[in-house]
């Protein structure tokens, strides 16, 4: 894992600073922080009198606000104003070295990009101050600032090869998925309205190409395809999503042959998902529509998807409904879902406000988009879902098919329902690429997500929201590139049209986790995999139906950099049931049977916690170090399910509802960390 230098990880902080008067006596202000620049009517600060190239047409400046940043170590820093709290304020920056009777000018700023915010970035060399100066030549308001590192230098150690791949035929190139139960990606390309074929993956990049016919699908994947297992007999099955409906191919009990289910309705489908929506067990499967509120069909526990329901997850009327994407975004243990909107293809005004739906636990969902801060109004046509920093928290990146709306907008998740847009300093704030697909996936294996999106190039993540294009360049569909590990080498490739883009690797590790599920549907759709080790945590869910058209790889894939141990992998399976599997050596495929490791005594650090009494009637009462502030609790019986979720009151928990036995109960604190203990219910 790549080393975080001490300037990166130092706790971000964010307070009020009060400027000094002048140059002379400025603020301190430290690297990652965010300040709050009080009001020029609330302060007597002198105004700059360099002014570095900024024009102020006769209308000098008579207040300033001054800052001093003191470098640390040789680095490029940004000094942004481009934060969604100012709404756009008018501010201007300016950047000196030097002493007050000699300044030097570093750079300045107004009115970037189009906008009346200010953004420089600009290198620093250890040792050095840095004085920074705002002043009052266009608004007298208060506004916030953030000083941050810049993205690190575009990456060289990752490239691909094309090669042509015969099998791979048709129009439509664009699902990755096992098709024959051997947990290896294959490819699958719908030729016609009654033939499909299967690249079946072999070794070393070789492909076997099995061409099916079958009935008339009538309609053609032209928009959207999905695979995922419906029926859980081992072998998973397809839906084309077109301009005039879907149609789904339902694979027999050895993969040998399909048939063809016709869904009547015609309706105009973007993105496709199979997915346990009401989390009986069984995928089910949710359509987005362009012109009406979404679709969605259950499975009725015998692999028939017959009842359709409109309404409820999207109901905007007139659609604009392009790309859902199913995460648990508050750590509530299900699955909620952020929908992507476009607002064209005939929807009304406000058809493009992003909506983010909660699960609430009963069946139903709620939009709460606008409490966390998700309602953007984008011209988005998916967004890349994952947690970017490693805090155990998913986040999302809103990409953007055009930038009538705005640019491409990160934000991170808060951990109390909340999102907040990092975009400023974070890569994506001085590109204006677009692209449909946004993808996240670790391309390099350095255990920091990357993104496959905008300008159809991997943005490579850092860990800290700071995003680099990959230098080497590559032509790829702007559309049909699903991705997948399609040579079984730890490393993601990239399906481009009739060839495969193999990922050409590096020294750096992996782990690739499957998943078959029991209670659960049997691909483990839903879940939630997390991996421990000396880095700390990383996590991802296993989802059918990532970002616009295509159909990527359902294998939850890992990269651990130079680290060659994973001291724990935790399945939180959707049924409940939690597995976990200690000490795995990195460079391997492993397989997870759902129950086949339950949850165990060892399985979180319990120093610092006790419990009492044991064994125990109705009360168990939490005992805590001064350090130490428990949340909430699960119990779960021997065999990992699930019994009992609830908040912690006045340091106790009533059991009273379980029947005799032994437990085991989780407690996470409000780090989000767990500690684990046995005990005996009377």
């Amino acid at each position: 894992m790549k080393k975080i230098l001490l300037t990166i990880i130092s706790l971000i902080s964010y307070g009020k600073v009060a400027a000094q008067a002048d140059c002379s006596t400025p603020a301190n202000v430290l690297i990652n922080s965010t300040t709050t620049a009080p009001a020029f009517t609330d302060e007597t600060g002198t105004a700059p009198t360099v002014f570095c190239g900024l024009n102020n047409n006769n209308q000098v400046p008579t207040k300033g606000k001054w800052y001093r940043y003191s470098a640390l170590q040789n680095n490029t820093v940004i000094i942004s104003t481009l934060l969604a709290q100012n709404n756009n304020a008018d501010t201007r920056v300016i950047v000196y070295t030097g002493t007050c009777g000699s300044l030097v000018c570093v750079g300045s700023n107004d009115d970037y990009n189009g906008t009346y915010s200010s953004y420089l970035s600009f290198a620093v060399t250890a040792g050095t101050n840095y004085t920074i100066v705002f002043d009052n030549r266009y608004s007298q308001s208060a506004f916030d600032f953030t000083l941050s590192l810049a993205p690190p230098p575009a990456p060289d150690r990752l490239s691909f090869t094309s090669t042509p791949v015969s099998g791979i035929t048709g129009t439509y190139n664009n699902c990755i998925v096992d098709m024959n139960g051997d947990y290896k990606d294959d490819i699958v390309s719908a030729i016609s309205t009654t033939q499909f074929a299967i690249s079946y993956q072999q070794n070393a990049g070789a492909f076997n190409t099995t061409t099916f016919t079958v009935p008339n699908t009538t309609v053609l994947p032209s928009w959207s395809i999905a695979g995922g297992d419906y029926d859980n007999n081992g072998y998973n099955d397809l839906v084309y999503g077109s301009g005039s409906g879907i149609t789904i191919l339902k694979s027999n009990n050895d993969g040998s042959a399909y048939s063809v289910f016709r869904k009547p309705q015609n309706y105009l489908t973007q993105r496709t998902n199979f997915v346990d929506i009401n989390n009986d067990g069984d995928l089910d499967l949710f359509v987005c529509d362009d012109n009406s509120p979404n679709r969605y069909y259950y499975n009725d526990g015998s692999g028939n998807i017959g009842e359709q329901t409109q309404g409820g997850l999207g109901v905007f009327a007139t659609g604009g409904n392009y790309a859902s994407n199913w995460f648990d975004y508050d750590n509530d243990g299900d699955v909620d879902m952020h929908m992507s909107k476009c607002g064209q293809g005939g929807s009304a005004v406000g058809g493009n406000i992003n909506e983010m739906y909660r699960n609430n636990g009963d069946g139903t969902y709620t939009n709460v988009a606008a409490a966390a801060n998700l309602a953007d109004p984008e011209q988005c046509w998916s967004s890349a879902v994952g947690d970017f920093n490693n805090d155990g928290w998913m986040d999302i990146i809103v990409g953007v098919n055009s930038t009538s709306n705005g640019n491409t907008n990160v934000k991170r998740n808060n951990g109390d329902g909340t999102f907040t847009s990092v975009t400023a300093g974070s890569g994506y704030d001085i590109i204006n690429a677009t692209g449909r697909e946004y993808v996240a996936q670790d391309f390099d294996n350095d255990g920091f997500l990357d993104v496959l999106g905008s300008g159809n190039n991997i943005m490579f993540g850092d860990g800290n929201f700071r995003f680099t294009p990959n230098p080497n360049t590559y032509a790829l569909s702007a559309v049909d590139r699903p991705i997948g590990d399609l040579n079984n080498d730890g490393f993601l490739d990239i399906q481009n049209g009739n060839s495969v883009m193999f990922n050409n690797g590096n020294s750096n590790k992996w782990i690739k986790i499957n998943l078959q599920g029991v209670q659960s549907n049997r691909n483990g759709i839903g879940a939630r995999v997390e991996i421990y080790g000396s880095w700390g945590r990383q996590i991802r869910y296993v989802q059918s139906g990532t970002g616009f058209q295509n159909m990527s790889t359902i294998t939850a894939h890992f990269g651990l950099g130079p680290e060659t141990q994973i001291t724990q992998i935790i399945i939180k399976w959707p049924s409940g049931v939690i597995d976990a599997i200690n000490n795995t050596t990195a460079n391997q495929n492993l397989l997870i049977v759902e129950g086949s490791s339950p949850l165990g005594n060892e399985t979180f650090a319990s120093s610092g916690v006790s419990i009492y009494p044991v064994p125990t009637k109705d009360v168990l009462n939490i005992s805590t170090s001064d350090s130490i502030t428990m949340k909430n609790a699960q119990i779960y019986d021997l065999n990992g399910k699930l019994v009992v979720k609830s908040e912690i009151t006045n340091g106790q928990i009533n059991v009273n509802s379980l029947t005799s036995g032994t437990y085991i109960i989780l407690l996470n604190d409000t780090n989000d960390k767990g500690y684990s203990q046995k005990f005996i219910k009377e």
